[in-house]
């Protein structure tokens, strides 16, 4: 039978764990009370010299039935809980408990009572402040809703009169107003509208200004509050409201950026209602998605705060059980009377929330189907499959024994052996070596998936990944087992047919049909191999090359991060692309991928992209939320830039002033890179911390772990220095392996960064107490002036 106390830790939510009941440390103080009483017990049950006998046991459970008819109603009398208000409001109370005279004399025991007010204080306190944040959040959400009811309203009715301009009404009968595009994750179905005739003229009043972005309720008669269940008592104020879309992608970006022109530079209001149905349109159905996406975290915070309190009268029932098993009373009786009494367990505001946002979610967005409602408000976890372990072990095997085959193949071929095989090297290399960095950043982050769950952090809730979608450690490590076992395969199928007297030129398309492949397979619509992820990692990519235009998040900059670390497989990507597309694995004329001018540029874009792409994503932070560490952050991936060039330089004009710029351009950005990450984004390196040099909070026990990752982080970005040691490599063959080794260094060196990366955001989340999504709101209120 597993334990509570760490059913209870497997249970909490990692975000609150400072917020629940300490159970492990009342349960070591009832151990000490345990401890307590073990010296008396023997000389009460001795009464003499003569060590014990068989008669003890009798005598003890006399003296028990004699205590309990001496004393027949004391029994609920050990302990009274009393509460007392705070002094800012009557509202507040703490909980202090009374010891009778049983237990007066007994430190440990008063210990103990006073360690638990203190629980059931700030567990009460921290309720009530989650709860009405979301009480608050609710009545928000409330609001918007109602504007957004009232707008597609207005644009209805105008759209209707569009459409039939002679009819005075426009019927007795709801109209539903839908745009075209709806997106994936939600349901078809449009927002209900409310039948509510208007005026042509107070239309004309509503959409003109929101065509500007601004929508006054106040001046439109014909916008008549919609009736939908209110979530809270605060009235609705009626006056300008200001829609407020994200520029999260790139039309939006454009389009922000010319009304801003357009506003402070032309001035021309005579123009502003001629603007397209189709902006209008995206508006509201931008603003639909957005509050359908606060609705979701609205509900799933609810969620956690019912788990929160079930939770914390779960631990107070058990704790206080060993009380009673420890001190042979019957203590528990009142103490849970004054628990069930407290506000986080008497308090049914979260529980009639839920089923209004319910009962919201599926009128509105759902089109009245419980169903479809709940697989937004409630997603599945997805189950464990042991076929997918079982696959991992399986593909495992088989990488094993066909890389054994392929070593030994190609030790007979003499491929690493001698210089004669460069055609090998040359076209084969690159693409087999691609696969085999991209298949060990796979392993890498399955390794760091498998941490980041038995360490409970919330790495999905972190990268906003979807629980039933996401990758579990299992399948990163599926995916990579299949992945090397397909093309270490490959290798052994290519080296048999080149010893069996095949042509070259038709054997060396091989690797190129299995990157075609691949690719197919990334690109596939059909719901297979994980299409949910593949897609996802599309969408990354696609935001990461267009990064200035959209909203950069933490999964789209982590990603970018990992490109800066692959830029050995870009470059192997340039070269395989080369010699396809110009037919060189035909010809074998490496000069033309090798000394071309094309090529050569191409070195330094695909050396400065992944850096270049930081770089604006940091720039994009700053613009959104003028925090100027972000700039900062963006002159680290200059320098690395500068160094990356200069480097490049240095392999072709091998002279002392390009080695001079190398040296010093490298070693900035070096002690650049290594001072952002030990502080900026692992969090070490805190003087007044009480771990030496890390930080307060650290997930792994034991501290020297830390110390050996700073080590080991700052030797693997030193790895550049093998430029300039020069070492002395005669054949091509081993020129290629060691820049896969340094390749392979660099991998491994960013799957351990990632750890650290990710435990300081989540150490981050939970000071903060953050457990749930801050989605942006799209209306706002517009004071008189504007």
């Amino acid at each position: 039978m597993v334990k509570f106390s760490k059913e209870l830790e497997a249970q909490l939510i990692p975000e609150w764990s400072d917020a629940f009941v300490k159970y492990r440390e009342l349960k070591k103080q009832i151990k000490k009370i345990k401890l307590s009483r073990l010296p008396k017990q023997p000389q009460d049950m001795m009464g003499g010299d003569f060590g014990l006998s068989i008669f003890d046991p009798v005598r003890f459970f006399a003296m028990k039935i004699c205590d309990k008819f001496r004393n027949p109603g004391n029994e609920t009398d050990i302990i009274q809980v009393r509460s007392k208000s705070m002094e800012e409001g009557e509202e507040d109370q703490v909980y202090q408990t009374e010891l009778s005279q049983l237990f007066s004399q007994e430190d440990e025991v008063r210990i103990f009572f006073e360690k638990l007010d203190e629980e059931l204080n700030e567990v009460n306190q921290f309720y009530k402040k989650k709860e009405s944040d979301i009480v608050e959040r609710a009545e928000i959400l409330n609001k918007q809703l109602e504007i957004l009811l009232e707008l597609k309203q207005v644009l209805n009715h105008r759209i209707m009169r569009k459409n039939s301009p002679s009819s005075p009404s426009l019927g007795s009968s709801p109209f539903s107003w839908s745009s075209p595009i709806r997106p994936s994750n939600y349901s078809e179905s449009s927002i209900e509208l409310v039948e509510s005739p208007t005026e042509a003229s107070e239309t004309e009043d509503v959409i003109i200004p929101f065509e500007r972005d601004t929508v006054d309720f106040a001046n439109s008669a014909g916008a008549r509050p919609t009736k939908t269940k209110k979530l809270g008592k605060r009235p609705y104020n009626k006056m300008g409201m200001k829609i407020d879309i994200p520029a999260a992608t790139p039309t939006r970006t454009i389009v922000a950026f010319t009304s801003l022109l357009w506003e402070d530079l032309v001035k021309n209001p005579k123009k502003e209602g001629g603007l397209g149905e189709s902006i209008k349109r995206k508006k509201v159905q931008c603003a639909e998605k957005m509050i359908r996406g606060a609705f979701v975290e609205l509900y799933r915070g609810l969620g956690l705060l019912k788990t929160f309190s079930s939770l914390n009268m779960v631990a107070f029932t058990k704790i206080l059980k060993k009380f009673d098993k420890v001190s042979n009373q019957q203590a528990s009786a009142n103490y849970l009377q004054a628990v069930k009494a407290s506000h986080f367990i008497s308090s049914d505001k979260v529980v009639r929330l839920m089923d209004e946002v319910e009962s919201i979610f599926i009128k509105h967005f759902a089109n009245n189907d419980r169903k479809r409602a709940m697989k937004f408000l409630r997603p599945q976890q997805q189950k464990a499959s042991h076929m997918v372990t079982f696959f991992v072990g399986l593909f495992t095997g088989c990488f094993v024994s066909l890389f054994t085959v392929y070593a030994i193949l190609a030790h007979l071929s003499g491929i690493f052996s001698s210089g004669t095989e460069r055609d090998y090297m040359e076209i084969v290399y690159p693409i087999f070596s691609m696969f085999a960095l991209l298949s060990l950043h796979l392993f890498m982050y399955g390794c760091n998936l498998f941490m980041w769950k038995s360490k409970r952090i919330n790495y999905n809730f972190i990268f906003e990944f979807s629980p039933n979608t996401a990758l579990t450690y299992r399948d990163a490590f599926l995916i990579c087992t299949t992945f090397m076992t397909i093309v270490v395969g490959a290798m052994v199928v290519h080296l048999l047919l080149r010893a069996s007297g095949f042509s070259p030129s038709q054997v060396d398309a091989i690797p190129g049909i299995l990157l075609l492949c691949f690719l197919a397979l990334l690109i596939c619509p059909l719901d297979i191999f994980y299409r949910p992820t593949r897609y996802c990692f599309i969408r990354v990519i696609r935001n990461i090359v267009c990064s200035p235009f959209y909203k950069v998040i933490l999964v789209d900059f982590f990603m970018a991060d990992q490109l800066t670390s692959q830029i050995p497989l870009l470059r192997h990507m340039e070269s395989t692309a080369c010699y396809f597309l110009a037919g060189t694995f035909r010809t074998h004329r490496y000069e033309t991928c090798r000394s071309g001018r094309l090529f050569m540029e191409l070195a330094y874009v695909i050396s400065f992209l992944p850096y270049y792409w930081r770089a604006m994503q940091c720039a994009r932070r700053w613009f959104d939320e003028c925090d100027v560490v972000h700039l900062a952050n963006m002159g680290k991936y200059v320098s690395a830039m500068v160094a990356a060039g200069a480097r490049l330089t240095y392999h072709r004009q091998h002279d002392h002033l390009w080695l001079a710029i190398f040296l010093v351009t490298s070693v900035v950005a070096t002690v650049y890179q290594c001072y952002w990450d030990f502080v900026m984004d692992w969090g070490l390196f805190n003087r007044n911390s009480k771990n030496l040099w890390l930080r307060d909070s650290i997930i792994l026990k034991n501290k020297s772990i830390y110390y050996i990752s700073i080590a080991l982080n700052a030797v693997l970005r030193l790895a550049w220095l093998e430029s300039v040691l020069r070492l002395k490599i005669d054949k091509v063959v081993d020129g290629h392996l060691l820049d896969f080794f340094l390749a392979s260094l660099e991998v491994i060196r960013r799957g351990h960064w990632n750890f650290y990366r990710l435990e300081n955001e989540h150490l981050n989340n939970v000071g903060k107490y953050r457990a749930v999504k801050e989605v942006p709101l799209p209306f706002h209120e517009m004071d008189s002036d504007g």
